[in-house]
């Protein structure tokens, strides 16, 4: 927490500046609008997924570059497809084939608003993918760690496109999908898999992995089975539980909305706990990411948005209920961060 509070944290806050003045000078007042709210509502992606690069501090001034970049081009495409005018599986494809160029450093960026109304970004969403390609060719272990880093990319990729179609459309075509992959995790719902695809943690984590030059095929594959699926469906349906009444507003999917009732989602939530703290023992430093996994819970579960969601609230207390001392000790600094984060943001931006 020392790295995190001196370097990590207001490091990552810099990157985003960077990110925050370019969006800002975006022609289109759309695509202004949207990278601009991707920033601000969904910073805490950003100071959440650069704690990576406490992992291996010499290397975090390109580990956290990349977090930021690659979480940036995330926040904004699933604000620009949530928002969008288009309901286009094609044009939402195109849009994400960023994320899999920005993680392919022999890519060469192609025109991502082809099939998109709004496109004159000023090369704000090539600057991100172009800054990621230059961090990864940074990374000594990156070959290694390839392979694994792109197969989450493309279920990602997958998940948008599927999950930003048509309302009526939606529901079927992620079944369809998880037909295709229910093999890969047939002990999760097919709600639960499609919120594991749905998280970047397994991409920063290779990463910070790639970060070491002696960084195996391997040890990379072990990595990636252990945080996908359940480190990953973790995070993303701990996210899900919180955005509950702000999706139910927006017309948004939420995987939350298909359970039975708020039991069988809290033994859901419990299991996928359970599962991923069992994975995370098969890598070295075990210790860290049993770290990540109860500091997302502790991120999460103290978010103001639990307050104002009587069943969410109740919930939460559940899965908090005899909490490790670990997790009642993030609890503590989330609810910190939040509070002195969110202060300087309104000094900087009001």
């Amino acid at each position: 927490m020392g790295r995190i509070y001196k370097h990590v944290l207001p490091e990552t806050q810099q990157n985003l500046d960077i990110w925050r003045k370019a969006a800002d000078e975006i022609p289109d007042p759309e695509l202004r609008k949207q990278a601009l709210a991707s920033i601000e509502s969904k910073e805490f992606h950003c100071l959440g997924g650069a704690v990576y690069a406490a992992g291996n501090m010499p290397e975090r001034h390109t580990l956290i570059p990349l977090i930021v970049s690659y979480q940036t081009i995330s926040d904004y495409l699933d604000n620009l497809c949530d928002r969008s005018t288009s309901m286009d599986p094609e044009d939402f494809r195109l849009l994400h084939q960023s994320m899999l160029d920005a993680v392919d450093p022999e890519a060469v960026p192609v025109d991502y608003y082809a099939l998109h109304q709004e496109d004159q970004d000023g090369g704000y969403l090539q600057s991100l993918v172009t800054s990621c390609q230059n961090r990864v060719r940074q990374l000594p272990g990156y070959e290694a760690a390839k392979p694994y880093i792109q197969d989450l990319a493309r279920l990602y990729t997958d998940l948008q496109v599927y999950k930003h179609i048509k309302p009526e459309l939606r529901e079927q075509a992620l079944l369809d999908w998880w037909q295709l992959h229910k093999n890969r995790t047939p002990e999760l719902y097919w709600n639960e898999f499609a919120a594991a695809t749905g998280s970047t943690l397994g991409v920063f984590m290779l990463f910070l992995a790639a970060s070491d030059r002696r960084l195996t095929s391997e040890q990379a594959a072990v990595i990636h089975a252990s945080y996908f699926p359940h480190v990953c469906c973790l995070h993303i349906m701990l996210d899900y539980l919180i955005d509950q009444d702000e999706d139910r507003l927006g017309g948004d999917l939420n995987f939350c909305n298909y359970y039975q009732n708020a039991e069988e989602m809290l033994d859901r939530i419990a299991f996928i706990v359970e599962r991923a703290r069992e994975d995370v023992m098969n890598i070295p430093s075990s210790s860290f990411h049993k770290m990540i996994i109860e500091g997302l819970l502790a991120l999460y579960l103290s978010d103001p948005k639990v307050s104002e969601q009587q069943e969410v609230r109740t919930v939460s207390k559940r899965l908090m209920k005899k909490s490790p001392l670990m997790r009642l000790f993030f609890l503590v600094n989330s609810q910190w961060i939040r509070r002195r984060f969110m202060r300087n943001m309104r000094g900087k931006h009001s």
